[in-house]
Order: structure tokens, then sequence, then C-alpha cells
């Protein structure tokens, strides 16, 4: 169930953030096999973040694979990428952090590729930047150990090119990636998010919406790992019933102004 904008999902008591530091929100799923290495991936190319572990509701014993000394938010029960997501955030907008990244929990996100999201927000001054598979890497990074040609699935390919369509078709913006959960956001994404998120297809959903609300969004090429433990969350192999879901849930956010405008001055 959608909560309201004034009743994000409850927290649950964790340690305060040290200064200086900001988190890496990580959703989990009945990912057992992989958030281990996800977190320890985290902690060793970014040894000043804090890394928040949000497990929705997992029956596989997701928390108890998640490192010691490493904070684990659990929902009662499955409760969907966008509450988890609205539950890290709103832990993120309690405790006043400048940015926020956003990792999934099956390690398709290399930890080495965030210092990509966290300069991109920095240099373009963007407030939400988006991790890209499919935008060229013309950084001349040598430090890339994985697969620049990683290719998604053809129906996976096929959905995100018309998601990717419907995006261009409200907004006007390029953006070749929309469905990318690897992000970065500053104070005032975190402020927005927290008061309020898309339930069912939030990626692509934030962004015509964040447009509207006067945010900026900047995309940056990154490289990823398929998938190799644990299950989508998205059912592509009903692919065309999706995309027309997410293209409902598009068009039905043109009647929707959930954030206040962006301010001249706001961060």
């Amino acid at each position: 169930m959608q909560h309201a904008p004034n009743n994000p999902p409850p927290v649950t008591p964790l340690p305060p953030p040290a200064p200086g530091k900001n988190p890496v929100i990580v959703p989990a799923y009945n990912e057992s096999a992989s958030v281990a290495h996800v977190v320890n991936d985290l902690h060793k190319h970014l040894p000043r973040a804090d890394v928040l572990i949000v497990d929705d509701g997992s029956t596989d014993g997701t928390h108890q694979a998640v490192p010691d000394h490493t904070p684990v938010l659990r929902l009662p029960f499955n409760l969907g990428i966008g509450a988890a997501m609205q539950a890290g955030y709103r832990y993120a907008s309690i405790h006043n952090y400048d940015f926020a990244l956003q990792v999934d929990g099956d390690g398709q996100h290399p930890a080495d590729q965030a210092h990509k999201l966290i300069s991109a927000l920095v240099e373009t001054h963007a407030d939400l930047v988006i991790g890209s598979r499919f935008l060229p890497d013309n950084t001349g990074d040598t430090n890339n150990t994985h697969d620049p040609n990683y290719k998604p699935p053809a129906t996976r390919a096929a959905g995100i090119g018309v998601i990717r369509a419907f995006v261009r078709l409200l907004t006007g913006l390029r953006i070749t990636d929309c469905t990318s959960g690897f992000r970065a956001c500053n104070r005032g994404v975190i402020q927005a998010f927290a008061r309020w998120y898309p339930e069912d297809y939030p990626e692509p959903q934030v962004i015509p919406l964040l447009h509207r609300a006067g945010f900026t969004i900047h995309e940056t090429p990154v490289t990823m790992r398929p998938r190799t433990t644990g299950q989508t969350s998205i059912p592509f192999l009903k692919g065309v019933f999706y995309i027309l879901k997410v293209g409902f849930a598009l068009l039905l956010d043109l009647s929707r102004s959930p954030w206040p405008k962006k301010k001249a001055n706001q961060p």
C-alpha cells in the first residue's frame, strides 16, 4: 500500500551516522546469496560511507547474511521497492545527510563505479545522477575490471527502449537508462523522496516527477555486472504487460505534484 505524502514508512531505531559520512541505501529482497559481497565491496571502495541495508520483508534470512556492524532496517513484510527506498531516504533525511547513493542488493552495481556518480553530482551540480549502462565511457578509466560490453537480455533491452521513449516524450530529456537503480542524489532530492516516493516503478517514474518540480537530472556512464543470484523484482516474462503498466503509471503521474517546486537557493 502506498504511504501518504505526510506519512512515510516508520524507520526502526538505528545507530546515528558519524560526522562527515553519507549513506549508501541498499534495498534487498531475498538477497542472502549476494548481500554480504555487496556490503564488503562498498566498505572496500567507500570506506567513509554509511551502508544501510533495507530488508524488504525477505524470507531467506537476508538480514542474517549482512556482515556485522552494518545497520539493517527490516520492514515487517514485503512492501515493494518503492516503500523500501522511501524508508531509506527517510532515514537519510532524518539525519540530514548531504547526499545519498542507491545501490541494488543483487550485486549488479560494482562499488568501484560509485565514485563516478559522486563526482558527477558535484561537478554538474545536478540534483539526481543516474548511472547508465548505455552511455559510452570517454573518461579514460583504466581501473575498470568489469565488462564494458554488458548487454541486458533482448526482452529487457526492448522494454528499456520503450520506457526511454515514454520519458523523453513527457520530459524532452534523453535519459538512456531510466530503469537503472544505480543513483546518487543531493539533500533536496533526499527530502523529496522522504516525503513521497512512487510505489511500483520508482526508477522511471521519479524522472518526469523531479523534472516537473524543477530538479535537474544527469547521467554518467558506469559498467554493471549481470545478476548472478536471486530473482529480478520485475517480471520480464510478462514484458508487454509490464511496459503497459509503466506507461500508464507515467501518464498518471501527469496529474500528480507530490513535491513543491525546487526553490532557486535550494541545495
